[in-house]
């Protein structure tokens, strides 16, 4: 490994390839099509990374979370539609969904008494509002525990064969 850059305000990616105690050089050995100069021109910010940069650079560093980073701060299409979430223990992200359910139960049957109607009076718009915002945090922790498998596996802790075993034996 080479000495740590000294560099103050390093972006995501130089961060990302130094935690994974890689050099440019050997960065670049393990992504195929991306040669050093590539590297360190995305890590100044002197070229934005392209979606693919940035598959093949979650991979090697072993990051996933750099897919949820990229997407929810440099893609267009992304920051509007992409959920941002930040790692989580998996007793933190267990904790959170039961906290979110729980607030959704609930409120269950008043979202019946809105729906039937098919509209929204100005009377059931804060509860409505209320309804929408535990549905908005039961889908951030579930993108949460999305990202922490994806770490599990890029870490080596479970495999996707383990996974899609798992799931035809459920």
């Amino acid at each position: 490994m080479g000495r740590q850059s000294t560099k103050e305000n390093k972006n995501i990616y130089f961060r990302s390839r130094e935690a994974a105690g890689l050099t440019r050089e050997a960065a670049a050995d393990l992504m195929p099509g991306m040669g050093p100069d590539r590297i360190e021109r995305i890590e100044s910010e002197k070229v934005a990374p392209r979606p693919e940069d940035i598959l093949t650079m979650a991979d090697a560093y072993k990051k996933p979370e750099l897919l949820n980073y990229y997407c929810t701060a440099e893609c267009p299409i992304g920051k509007r539609t992409v959920i941002p979430v930040d790692a989580k223990e998996l007793s933190q992200i267990a904790l959170s969904m039961l906290k979110s359910l729980g607030e959704l139960e609930a409120r269950k049957s008043r979202l019946i008494d809105i729906a039937v109607d098919n509209k929204i009076d100005d009377g059931e718009l804060p509860e409505f509002v209320a309804i929408k915002d535990a549905l908005a945090d039961i889908a951030v922790t579930s993108h949460t525990m999305q990202l922490w498998v994806d770490k599990m596996i890029a870490a080596g802790e479970i495999t996707e064969e383990e996974m899609e075993e798992a799931r035809r034996t459920k």
